[in-house]
């Protein structure tokens, strides 16, 4: 069979067509990571997301070597964590809920944009190799501040990215002649050991103690303020720990100058009483 130049030319570039089609869509899969949603994610109760146990603290945590997971809540009008913090070189799984309407959750100038549907958990994995801040938006109309909804995405060098919270608790109030106990709480939700110092800064003392803190681990580190130590009426506290800051203030409370106040009250009352029986007594006199 004879077939004329023209039509084979057209057939081989219809079949050059064909191919490029198939490497367009092998490279958007394979090489750039496109991939659908997924939604095998156990559902969740969008009322109740503070109790649960993925969601009731938006974060970042390590569950492998250069691998994370993202936990993050979108609400009217704002994402929680408002600014998420990965470090380069890693793999970022991101799941992501919505508390209350239907928003979404997209990170300009990648492949990070899925629905958030309240009850339904979307989940995302995606590499980040190099430094970069992206800016995370809502596509869906979710209200009237809706075009203020924005959140922060923070690709930091490996050697400035750490997953450590410092809590601290320390009374407000003490009586006079009391002692005044700080105790700090480190938690460590790196893989690697974390070997730092947690520092006291009150009134005009400060006072260090190195710690160590294994992986996945928390050490707690108490500070005492002896009563020598504590100002006559407040006293500022402010522990540090890295790039971590805490404070507080700590007030001095002297009872007996209370009971002072009240026994002084009650003698001017006494003697008040005294003057008007005195008074009335005079008037019976009379």
């Amino acid at each position: 069979m004879n077939i004329h130049s023209y039509e084979k030319l057209w057939l081989a570039a219809a079949m050059l067509l064909i191919v490029g089609f198939i490497a367009t869509i092998t490279y958007g899969s394979v090489g750039l990571g496109i991939t659908m949603v997924g939604d095998q994610e156990p559902t969740v109760e969008p009322d109740a997301l503070n109790e649960d146990e993925r969601f009731g603290e938006p974060r970042v945590e390590q569950v492998g070597e250069n691998e994370y997971e993202a936990y993050v809540i979108a609400q009217m009008f704002t994402f929680q964590p408002e600014t998420i913090e990965v470090p380069e070189d890693s793999e970022v799984t991101f799941y992501v809920t919505s508390r209350d309407v239907i928003h979404s959750f997209s990170v300009a100038g990648t492949n990070i944009n899925t629905m958030a549907i309240p009850g339904e958990v979307a989940e995302m994995t995606v590499e980040f190799d190099d430094p970069q801040e992206y800016g995370v938006v809502c596509n869906e109309y979710c209200g009237p501040d809706h075009h203020n909804m924005e959140g922060q995405l923070h690709v930091v060098p490996e050697d400035d990215f750490d997953l450590t919270e410092l809590s601290v608790d320390a009374p407000n109030e003490v009586d006079a002649g009391e002692d005044a106990t700080i105790d700090v709480a480190l938690e460590n939700r790196m893989h690697d050991t974390l070997e730092t110092t947690v520092t006291l800064e009150a009134g005009d003392e400060t006072f260090t103690e190195d710690v160590t803190v294994d992986g996945e681990d928390t050490t707690e580190t108490t500070f005492t303020l002896e009563e020598s130590l504590l100002e006559a009426d407040d006293t500022d506290w402010t522990v540090t720990v890295d790039d971590y800051e805490e404070s507080g203030t700590v007030t001095v409370v002297d009872d007996s100058a209370d009971d002072d106040d009240a026994a002084d009250d009650e003698d001017a009352a006494d003697s008040a009483d005294a003057d008007d029986e005195d008074a009335d007594g005079g008037d019976d006199d009379e």
